[in-house]
């Protein structure tokens, strides 16, 4: 299809204020947002944003996971959506741009074609998938895993938050379950565009990432069991401290992960030490390995070395080891076509770019297992996000957001 002429651009200024109005909905304490999935500021935002989508002379879609298609009808009854969207709901302490960033730089697509009177031949539709982060209701992507087969509809409906409340029941309770069966909808392809949450695109000068790869991720629950003894009786010879257990493992992750450089990370976040007292020594650690990459044999192998090494550590200071993986996402490789139309949008628009992977799930992970998908990534300020203080500039937002226009208008194709 013919590329978009130079001379098409959104408006930045309408894209940056969208952005704060709805950051009004759900506001942080230090200037983030707290909008939760299935929450009633969810709800609210939900609301504006399906005003604005109406505005614009879009009908809304909703499905039973209550995942939003804003549809602008193309001129090929026949054809397929072009799909671009991310997600509205937040982290409990998140910033403004995280997700919403790829929902309105989607609506702007809908409303420049409206000033620039063009038509597509594909139909455009806007996607707010609903429980991204997964933060209150667990895992995260939700919506988009139960749109590709991956997550059971009854297992989501079923999670529980901390309080006991059923996602399916929340979901409904704030009237935004609806009667489309989960995956029904089909697509020609989808797009999603995101702020980097790394460091790289600032560090190095660059307005716009072209993400060919996500990264999978391998999640490994470590146990190392010692004995429980008094810290001030227990002679040093004599004790088998599970602490020093996860000390040396901590090291060896870390190794790991810097011996197998680049686009490679690990780290152990999530720890449980037990007892957990000031004066007795662990007798048991129970935590997680995080081990991420985009190439899936180097994945694979990082995670055969722990399992090769951590046991004989462990028995040199006479601590036990196991470990199971306990969860696990193979690396996504986006449709090169839609990478390339991402490439070439930036060129054509004069803006520097690096193709990078991408550090985080997102959305397009999953339904990349289903359908041709690619994403578009703008810098953020020293790589923040999951934070209040999560900033990016109304230049990169506008960047991204004229990248993501043109490639989603190449694909959609422009109506003669």
């Amino acid at each position: 299809m013919a590329a978009p002429g130079e001379n098409l651009r959104i408006n930045g200024d309408r894209l940056w204020d969208s952005i704060h109005e709805i950051a009004g909905i759900g506001p942080g304490i230090a200037g983030g947002s707290n909008r939760q999935t299935v929450t009633d500021e969810d709800s609210e935002a939900r609301h504006l944003f399906r005003k604005w989508c109406e505005e614009a002379g879009c009908t809304m879609g909703l499905d039973q996971m209550g995942t939003m298609y804003a549809r602008r009808e193309g001129t090929d009854p026949d054809a397929l959506p072009v799909m671009v969207g991310s997600h509205l709901d937040t982290q409990p302490t998140g910033g403004r741009y995280d997700g919403v960033l790829g929902v309105l730089g989607a609506l702007e697509i809908i409303r420049t074609l409206n000033d620039l009177d063009i038509r597509t031949k594909h139909p455009i539709e806007v996607v707010n998938w609903t429980n991204e982060e997964g933060t209150r209701f667990a895992p995260a992507m939700m919506a988009s895993g139960v749109f590709a087969g991956v997550i059971s509809q009854e297992d989501a409906y079923a999670k529980t938050d901390a309080e006991g409340k059923r996602f399916g029941d929340e979901l409904a309770r704030i009237g935004w379950r609806g009667e489309e069966e989960v995956g029904a909808r089909k697509m020609h392809a989808f797009f999603e565009l995101h702020i980097e949450q790394g460091p790289i695109l600032e560090a190095e000068g660059r307005d716009i990432g072209v993400v060919t790869h996500g990264q999978g991720l391998r999640w490994i629950e470590c146990t190392v069991t010692g004995k429980e003894s008094h810290t001030g009786s227990t002679p040093m010879p004599m004790r088998r401290n599970a602490g020093r257990g996860l000390a040396q493992i901590t090291e060896l992750v870390h190794a790991i992960a810097m011996d197998n450089q680049p686009n490679a990370v690990g780290a152990i976040g999530h720890i449980d030490v037990h007892p957990n007292s000031r004066n007795i020594i662990p007798g048991k650690v129970v935590f997680t390995v995080d081990f991420r990459s985009h190439e899936l044999d180097r994945l694979n192998a990082m995670v055969e070395r722990l399992m090769a090494e951590a046991p004989p550590l462990c028995d040199g200071i006479g601590v036990s080891f196991e470990a199971e993986i306990v969860g696990q996402f193979d690396p996504p490789a986006f449709d090169e076509t839609l990478v390339q139309s991402i490439r070439d949008a930036a060129e054509r628009l004069g803006y520097s770019h690096k193709d990078i992977v991408s550090g985080a799930g997102h959305d397009a992970c999953w339904v990349n297992k289903i359908y041709p998908t690619a994403m578009v990534m703008c810098p953020c300020v020293d790589g923040l996000s999951h934070n209040e203080a999560e900033e990016i500039t109304k230049e990169w937002s506008t960047a991204g957001a004229e990248v993501l226009f043109h490639a989603v208008l190449e694909t959609a194709g422009v109506a003669g």
